[in-house]
């Protein structure tokens, strides 16, 4: 996992370890032991399910905004190349702005 410097961020990426995991040992612990529908307990399981659910949500509804305006794209196919910004990697365009009559490389 990439290391963040955005606190916010890395406390999310732990929150939704943690969460995730919690989550996953509470599903499993409902089908192999078994519950009875009319029990307390179980109101109180589903509930702790959902809230769980939620953070998890949030957390990656964070993580996902912040990769979206930290990240480049790393797909190179023609349409995800096309759609990025490349004016600032184009050599192309550099060499347009400068004086007419200045050397070109």
């Amino acid at each position: 996992m990439v290391a963040d410097s955005d606190s916010n961020i890395a406390w999310h990426r732990v929150q939704l370890k943690k969460n995730r995991a919690e989550l996953k040992a509470l599903e499993t612990a409902r089908f192999t032991m078994g519950e009875i529908a009319s029990s307390k307990r179980d109101g109180q399981t589903q509930k702790t399910i959902g809230d769980l659910k939620r953070k998890i949500a949030q957390s990656e509804r964070v993580i996902a905004d912040h990769d979206k305006r930290t990240r480049r794209p790393l797909g190179t196919d023609v349409q995800s190349l096309s759609n990025g910004s490349w004016s600032h990697w184009d050599s192309y365009t550099t060499q347009r702005q400068r004086k007419p009559g200045s050397p070109g490389r």
